[in-house]
């Protein structure tokens, strides 16, 4: 049985729209104080778009998928243990209302709202809108990867073409690793043409599963950041996998997820960062 058929990923992706239109876009540039809290750190913040977003897409996925463990980003902050129910669940729909709430939270256009369905410990389906444009990623496994316009339009995506170390482009999010692994990795990043980093997954994934970024190196391990996002790369041709090795899960919150167009660039680039 399909979990996510061509009719109820139409149906995702107008939830995802709707909760956009009546959730988000009308807190853009009219976020105050008093609509920000700070999370774990000054700059790990939520805003009333996160939350009224993640309630509505909670209950739309609960009604599509009755049973399913909802697994939000914010639901989780309020209780990590949640989190813990996502290797051993039949079926999951996780949630991020707003990837980039920092940018979003400053008037910067580069944010998204990531949804993926994850069904025996594999993602069967994800999905990335992005409200200021009217945009989607979408994927499901063997279906390919694909942008689908504001106007329904459907165009095929696919990763970058491999090149040499010296003329990749990628993301390193440097501020976000471990004081060590910043000095090991700050001199070694010079070995690429350009590496950057945009506060956002959503943005990230966009620029790696469209070719227009040769790779990405995530710190953070959160599946409402790379569930959706992993499957969108590799069905657009590309290759994943932790620096360890090991093959990526949903359920993984510890490790460094590694991003290439093909598993001969994967290799360069890990042994580029040591």
């Amino acid at each position: 049985m399909t979990i996510v058929s061509d009719a109820v990923l139409r149906s995702l992706m107008e939830d995802m729209r709707q909760a956009g239109e009546a959730e988000v876009l009308p807190r853009f540039l009219g976020v105050t104080a008093d609509g920000i809290r700070a999370k774990t750190a000054p700059d790990d913040i939520v805003t009333d778009a996160d939350l009224g977003a993640e309630r509505r897409l909670s209950a739309a996925l609960s009604a599509h998928f009755p049973g399913a463990l909802i697994v939000g980003e914010e639901a989780v902050s309020a209780d990590p243990a949640l989190l813990d129910r996502l290797g051993d669940a039949e079926l999951a729909a996780i949630i991020d209302p707003v990837d980039g709430t920092w940018n979003f939270a400053h008037g910067v256009p580069l944010f998204g709202m990531i949804v993926a369905i994850v069904s025996g410990g594999r993602t069967v389906a994800g999905l990335i809108h992005y409200p200021v444009t009217g945009d989607f990623l979408v994927a499901r496994p063997g279906k390919g990867a694909w942008h689908v316009a504001r106007d329904g339009a459907h165009t095929r995506l696919g990763v970058a073409a491999p090149v040499p170390v010296a003329e990749m482009s990628g993301f390193v999010p440097l501020h976000m690793f471990s004081a060590q692994e910043q000095a090991a990795f700050a001199p070694r990043v010079l070995r690429f043409g350009r590496t950057t980093t945009w506060r956002c997954s959503a943005f990230e994934y966009r620029m790696v599963a469209t070719g227009a970024m040769t790779f990405s190196l995530n710190a953070d391990m959160k599946p409402w950041d790379h569930a959706a996002g992993e499957l969108i790369h590799r069905e657009a041709g590309g290759h994943s996998g932790l620096l360890s090795g090991e093959t990526y899960r949903p359920s993984m919150t510890q490790g460094r997820l590694l991003l290439a167009p093909d598993a001969a660039s994967w290799e360069a680039i890990r042994e580029s960062l040591g």
